[in-house]
Protein backbone atom coordinates (compact mmCIF):
# COMPACT_ATOMS: atom_id res chain seq x y z
CA UNK A 1 0.00 0.00 0.00
CA UNK A 2 1.31 3.71 -1.04
CA UNK A 3 2.19 6.25 1.97
CA UNK A 4 -0.38 8.51 0.00
CA UNK A 5 -3.19 6.00 -0.14
CA UNK A 6 -2.67 4.99 4.01
CA UNK A 7 -3.30 8.83 4.76
CA UNK A 8 -6.02 9.05 2.81
CA UNK A 9 -7.70 6.18 4.77
CA UNK A 10 -6.54 7.30 7.68
CA UNK A 11 -8.33 10.94 6.69
CA UNK A 12 -11.42 9.12 5.99
CA UNK A 13 -11.54 6.87 9.00
CA UNK A 14 -10.92 10.33 11.20
CA UNK A 15 -13.68 11.91 9.09
CA UNK A 16 -16.42 8.96 10.00
CA UNK A 17 -14.99 9.20 13.28
CA UNK A 18 -15.93 13.05 13.71
CA UNK A 19 -19.07 12.30 12.00
CA UNK A 20 -20.33 9.90 14.94
CA UNK A 21 -19.09 11.94 17.49
CA UNK A 22 -20.91 15.12 16.06
CA UNK A 23 -24.31 12.83 15.74
CA UNK A 24 -23.73 11.49 19.49
CA UNK A 25 -23.51 15.24 20.66
CA UNK A 26 -26.50 16.63 18.33
CA UNK A 27 -28.51 13.39 19.97
CA UNK A 28 -27.37 14.08 23.26
CA UNK A 29 -28.21 17.77 23.23
CA UNK A 30 -31.79 17.31 21.86
CA UNK A 31 -32.06 14.52 24.45
CA UNK A 32 -31.01 17.23 26.93
CA UNK A 33 -33.25 19.69 25.56
CA UNK A 34 -36.55 17.58 25.52
CA UNK A 35 -35.46 16.63 29.26
CA UNK A 36 -35.34 20.30 30.18
CA UNK A 37 -38.51 21.18 28.34
CA UNK A 38 -40.48 18.29 30.23
CA UNK A 39 -38.62 19.20 33.75
CA UNK A 40 -40.17 23.23 33.17
CA UNK A 41 -43.49 22.00 32.22
CA UNK A 42 -43.70 19.94 35.39
CA UNK A 43 -42.34 22.20 37.92
CA UNK A 44 -45.01 24.57 36.23
CA UNK A 45 -47.83 22.29 37.12
CA UNK A 46 -48.02 21.19 33.71
CA UNK A 47 -48.27 17.16 31.56
CA UNK A 48 -48.06 16.86 27.96
CA UNK A 49 -51.90 16.54 26.70
CA UNK A 50 -52.73 19.56 29.33
CA UNK A 51 -53.48 18.20 32.11
CA UNK A 52 -52.66 19.04 35.32
CA UNK A 53 -49.52 18.00 37.92
CA UNK A 54 -51.23 16.29 40.62
CA UNK A 55 -51.13 18.29 44.06
CA UNK A 56 -47.95 18.22 45.70
CA UNK A 57 -48.76 16.74 49.41
CA UNK A 58 -46.21 19.03 51.07
CA UNK A 59 -47.49 21.59 53.94
CA UNK A 60 -47.79 24.20 51.77
CA UNK A 61 -49.08 22.79 48.89
CA UNK A 62 -51.93 21.71 51.59
CA UNK A 63 -52.44 24.65 53.25
CA UNK A 64 -55.43 27.77 52.02
CA UNK A 65 -53.57 29.88 54.16
CA UNK A 66 -50.17 31.80 54.40
CA UNK A 67 -48.03 29.28 56.28
CA UNK A 68 -46.52 32.40 58.19
CA UNK A 69 -48.54 35.63 59.43
CA UNK A 70 -46.99 38.60 60.50
CA UNK A 71 -48.20 39.76 64.00
CA UNK A 72 -50.65 42.58 62.71
CA UNK A 73 -51.90 39.98 60.58
CA UNK A 74 -52.38 37.95 63.10
CA UNK A 75 -54.22 40.92 65.62
CA UNK A 76 -56.56 41.60 62.71
CA UNK A 77 -57.68 38.06 62.75
CA UNK A 78 -57.96 38.22 66.76
CA UNK A 79 -61.23 39.34 67.15
CA UNK A 80 -62.70 38.19 64.02
CA UNK A 81 -63.11 34.32 65.44
CA UNK A 82 -59.56 32.90 64.76
CA UNK A 83 -58.59 30.01 67.27
CA UNK A 84 -55.42 30.87 68.04
CA UNK A 85 -53.27 28.19 70.03
CA UNK A 86 -50.08 28.64 72.30
CA UNK A 87 -47.37 25.77 71.89
CA UNK A 88 -44.94 26.74 74.85
CA UNK A 89 -44.54 25.02 78.14
CA UNK A 90 -47.69 26.20 81.08
CA UNK A 91 -44.47 27.89 82.65
CA UNK A 92 -43.78 30.01 79.90
CA UNK A 93 -47.54 30.38 79.49
CA UNK A 94 -47.98 31.58 82.97
CA UNK A 95 -45.46 34.46 82.68
CA UNK A 96 -47.34 35.97 79.87
CA UNK A 97 -49.53 35.11 77.08
CA UNK A 98 -52.19 36.10 74.72
CA UNK A 99 -55.35 36.81 76.19
CA UNK A 100 -57.97 34.69 74.98
CA UNK A 101 -55.17 32.27 73.90
CA UNK A 102 -56.11 28.21 74.51
CA UNK A 103 -52.48 26.59 76.10
CA UNK A 104 -51.79 23.30 74.14
CA UNK A 105 -47.65 22.93 74.38
CA UNK A 106 -46.09 21.19 71.46
CA UNK A 107 -45.41 17.85 73.01
CA UNK A 108 -48.83 17.38 73.74
CA UNK A 109 -50.26 18.29 70.70
CA UNK A 110 -50.71 15.10 68.98
CA UNK A 111 -52.74 13.50 71.89
CA UNK A 112 -54.89 16.68 71.74
CA UNK A 113 -56.01 17.64 67.89
CA UNK A 114 -59.88 16.87 68.86
CA UNK A 115 -59.53 20.50 71.29
CA UNK A 116 -58.98 22.08 67.72
CA UNK A 117 -61.53 23.48 65.15
CA UNK A 118 -61.66 21.94 61.62
CA UNK A 119 -64.48 24.91 60.46
CA UNK A 120 -62.62 28.23 62.11
CA UNK A 121 -58.82 29.39 60.79
CA UNK A 122 -56.22 28.14 63.34
CA UNK A 123 -53.40 30.54 64.02
CA UNK A 124 -50.15 28.71 66.30
CA UNK A 125 -48.34 30.56 68.21
CA UNK A 126 -45.39 30.22 70.58
CA UNK A 127 -42.42 32.55 71.85
CA UNK A 128 -40.57 33.52 69.16
CA UNK A 129 -42.20 32.23 66.17
CA UNK A 130 -40.20 28.72 66.03
CA UNK A 131 -42.20 26.33 67.65
CA UNK A 132 -45.55 27.68 66.18
CA UNK A 133 -43.94 26.64 62.78
CA UNK A 134 -43.40 23.16 63.98
CA UNK A 135 -47.18 22.62 65.09
CA UNK A 136 -48.19 24.45 62.50
CA UNK A 137 -46.57 21.70 60.25
CA UNK A 138 -47.65 18.57 62.57
CA UNK A 139 -51.52 20.03 61.73
CA UNK A 140 -50.86 20.11 58.18
CA UNK A 141 -50.08 16.92 58.08
CA UNK A 142 -52.48 15.74 60.08
CA UNK A 143 -55.03 17.21 58.02
CA UNK A 144 -56.34 21.08 59.22
CA UNK A 145 -56.13 22.73 56.36
CA UNK A 146 -56.55 26.24 57.27
CA UNK A 147 -53.57 26.62 59.66
CA UNK A 148 -51.10 29.24 59.78
CA UNK A 149 -48.07 30.39 62.48
CA UNK A 150 -47.41 33.75 63.62
CA UNK A 151 -44.32 35.08 63.46
CA UNK A 152 -42.28 36.73 66.01
CA UNK A 153 -44.60 35.04 68.36
CA UNK A 154 -46.04 36.56 71.59
CA UNK A 155 -42.73 38.42 71.89
CA UNK A 156 -43.54 40.16 68.92
CA UNK A 157 -47.25 40.72 70.01
CA UNK A 158 -45.93 42.03 73.24
CA UNK A 159 -43.50 44.52 71.42
CA UNK A 160 -46.30 45.89 69.18
CA UNK A 161 -48.38 47.00 72.38
CA UNK A 162 -51.05 44.38 71.55
CA UNK A 163 -52.58 42.59 74.79
CA UNK A 164 -50.82 40.42 76.77
CA UNK A 165 -52.20 38.54 80.52
CA UNK A 166 -49.29 38.69 82.90
CA UNK A 167 -45.36 40.30 82.73
CA UNK A 168 -43.07 39.50 79.78
CA UNK A 169 -39.59 39.50 81.41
Amino acid sequence: MSRKHHLSKHKTQRAARARTRSRVRMIFGAALIVALIAAVGIYFGGQPGGTAAPAATSPAAQSSRPLEISVAEAYAKYPDGAFFFDVREQSEWDTFHIPGVTLIPLGELPNRLDELPRDRPIVVVCNSGNRSAEGRDFLLQAGFTDVTSMAGGVTEWSNAGYPIEGTRP
